[in-house]
């Protein structure tokens, strides 16, 4: 985006102020992302977050081949906004599961002759699944597929496993590393202000134990993943604080491979009451995310949350990844009433959908890595 467009825009001279040290790639400050967003008028913050966007990896845009596995939807957590999750005394209910292990095994089978590279293992926090457990359930989808990426666990998750093995978080890290466990997804951030996840999640691990936990997995070689859960009760401050702790860390380890805005969705939980935001807060959202994350390589829109054509929209306000094929196999986002009920899209109609909307498909594996270009010249050479 050429510097000369920000003519065209009726900006302040705060906001101004803040373009310019965009485009001299300079960090903005908390208070300039929170006046960002209470100012910054949509177009003017795309084209910010389209010019860093394109300046970091140009028009290609990333998904990769992806399986989910959820083990089950039985959780000792009771968060608000949960839609998926079923407390113990629900166990008996029509929509909850426990996993049977070889049936884990077969769903990894089922995959076999095909190109999928990850598989992406979260789910409730079972009070019967520790461990060691998952530690051997991971080294036996590795017997079953040795090349496969193991993506697994948020730190909900492992805090909860690490304290009743009675270890430390590096120590459980390094016991699920050793069985075959590759990286970390960045689920269960939600929103890093206390007072909201008081109010939203307070029986789950807290913002500090996520950042340690991230921090250990980035101390031993596991690359994660990192979330925000917007659009609920927090404020843009509260938006910002987050990002804020997430680019500190990154500062300190460089073990974050993508930042992930999470849409709350109001369907069938216990924060119902509250309006889910507009697209164009998504965007603004998005945007405001890739400007102030100066640090983190990749912006993801997780279409399956938002949509495929919100998604489309996202790639021209900082995104650059739209996730992967799914290939249904998720239902965490789905029984809170995103817009994608079945999600499942082939590796045609990703990159389709990538094309249409100018941009190059690039298919990678977990760690960026390229593994197929769909590009018009790589597919003429082809």
């Amino acid at each position: 985006m050429d510097k000369d467009l920000l003519k065209h825009f009726n900006i302040s001279d705060e906001l101004k102020s803040i373009a310019e040290k965009v485009y001299n790639s300079e960090r903005i400050t908390f208070e300039e992302g929170v006046l960002l967003f209470e100012k910054g008028e949509l177009n003017f913050l795309g084209s910010l977050a389209n010019h860093i966007r394109e300046k970091k990896h140009g028009d290609i845009t990333y998904f990769n081949k992806n399986f989910h596995i959820e083990p089950t939807n039985i959780c000792v957590f009771d968060c608000k906004f949960c839609a998926y999750s079923k407390l113990i005394r629900e166990k008996g209910d029509y929509d909850a599961w426990e996993m049977d292990e070889e049936k884990i095994y077969e769903t990894v089978r089922s995959y076999d002759n095909t190109d999928i590279t990850e598989v992406h293992i979260v789910g409730g926090v079972h009070p019967k699944m520790g461990l060691q457990y998952f530690a051997n359930l991971i080294k036996n989808i590795k017997e079953i597929r040795p090349e496969i990426h193991v993506k697994a666990f948020t730190a909900v998750e492992l805090e909860y496993m690490c304290r009743k093995a009675k270890v430390s978080y590096k120590e459980g890290l390094k016991i699920l590393k050793d069985h075959g466990q590759d990286s970390l997804p960045g689920g269960g951030a939600e929103i890093f202000a206390e007072a909201v996840r008081e109010e939203i999640c307070k029986d789950k691990c807290s913002s500090e134990q996520w950042l340690a936990i991230h921090e250990a997995a980035h101390e031993l070689g596991m690359p994660s993943n990192a979330t925000m859960l917007y659009g609920h009760i927090e404020s843009y401050a509260d938006r910002i604080d987050h990002m804020n702790r997430l680019r500190e860390l990154q500062d300190k380890t460089g073990g974050f491979n993508t930042f992930i805005p999470l849409k709350f969705r109001n369907g069938n939980n216990q924060m119902s009451h509250i309006n889910e935001v507009s697209v164009l807060e998504d965007l603004r959202t998005y945007a405001v995310s890739r400007i102030y994350m100066d640090n983190f390589p990749h912006l993801k829109a997780y279409w399956p949350m938002i949509g495929r054509e919100t998604a489309q929209l996202s790639l021209a306000y900082g995104v650059n990844d739209i996730d992967g094929t799914i290939d249904d196999s998720t239902k965490i986002y789905s029984m809170a009433g995103a817009e994608e009920q079945n999600p499942n899209m082939t590796t045609e109609q990703i990159v389709d959908l990538i094309k249409k909307v100018g941009r190059h498909p690039i298919e990678r594996n977990s760690v960026y890595d390229t593994v197929n270009d769909y590009g018009e010249e790589a597919m003429q050479e082809a």
